[in-house]
């Protein structure tokens, strides 16, 4: 939904709340739960998922897994799970998967991951805690296992996690990662272009973030634009929550300070939190940004 399509004025005690939110996967179900709230949503996709296929990197990880090269596979994320499960039984029969993962540790990052394998009779024995950041991942092998001279294969997301894929290698695995999607810019940028132009001209009071890529992206176009100094700038007026740690972190990398992370890493929590927690912070975040006024003398 464009920017100009969702200015419709909502209702509740929040209705003056306009939440400006970046989902493309969930963008029906956020604008809902926006509204849900009494607060007027803006959603527009600034994500674009492109599946890759049956790369030869994913041909070669089916080939070691079932040769035993893997002591250890980490799943990352439920999606590519299912997508990585579903081209390797273009090749191997599900009894071939199942028997191959399960003589190995299963590393699943979060609650998705994990019902992902389940649906393909995989159990996961090496679950990772809240909030499933690389760290976790991270303290969840160290506390279990030791890698070092093991091959250790990483089902990717959207984007590459050089955090992960370094603290394995500092701890002597031999990694491989395969990825099955990425990340890309929408084919039409137009909707993204206005929304970047509705933020610099204040026309939201909160932007919520649920993926480290959304920021990356509405940079690199901002960038392209020659807006983007304005662009950051301009979020110092709204307040601006993260579904959880690792989008924070990006945040916070392109500049953007985050208010608030919802207490449980959910879309829901998320929403609900920002319509809840706006009317005290945001006054207190906008009188923090209005520039002083000296007294004339």
């Amino acid at each position: 939904m464009s920017v100009a399509d969702s200015e419709k004025p909502g209702g509740g005690a929040t209705s003056g709340l306009r939440i400006i939110a970046f989902e493309s996967r969930m963008a029906e179900e956020t604008k809902k739960l926006i509204e849900r709230h009494g607060c007027r949503a803006f959603v527009v996709p600034v994500l674009r998922e492109v599946e890759l296929g049956d790369t030869p990197e994913i041909v070669h990880f089916g080939q070691q897994l079932m040769a035993g090269a893997f002591d250890v596979v980490i799943f990352l994320t439920g999606v590519g799970t299912k997508a990585l499960c579903s081209l390797l039984l273009r090749r191997y029969s599900s009894d071939d998967i199942v028997r191959a993962l399960q003589t190995i540790v299963v590393v699943a990052r979060g609650p998705k991951t994990i019902r992902a394998l389940r649906e393909f009779g995989i159990t996961a024995n090496l679950p990772v805690d809240e909030p499933n950041t690389w760290r976790e991942i991270l303290s969840a092998i160290d506390g279990r296992l030791a890698v070092n001279g093991r091959g250790v294969a990483v089902q990717e997301y959207g984007a590459s996690n050089p955090e992960l894929l370094g603290g394995l290698r500092e701890r002597g695995a031999r990694v491989f990662s395969v990825a099955v999607y990425r990340w890309s810019l929408p084919q039409d940028c137009s909707p993204l272009r206005a929304a970047i132009d509705s933020i610099i001209a204040g026309q939201h009071d909160v932007a919520l973030f649920t993926s480290a890529a959304q920021i990356a992206n509405l940079s690199q176009v901002a960038q392209s634009d020659a807006k983007l100094p304005r662009f950051i700038r301009a979020f110092g007026s709204m307040l601006v929550g993260s579904i959880g740690p690792v989008c924070s972190e990006a945040l916070r990398a392109h500049g953007v300070a985050v208010d608030f992370e919802p207490s449980v890493n959910k879309l829901s929590h998320l929403i609900k939190e920002a319509a809840s927690l706006s009317l005290e912070l945001l006054p207190l975040k906008r009188a923090r940004a209005a520039p002083s006024v000296k007294p004339s003398s």
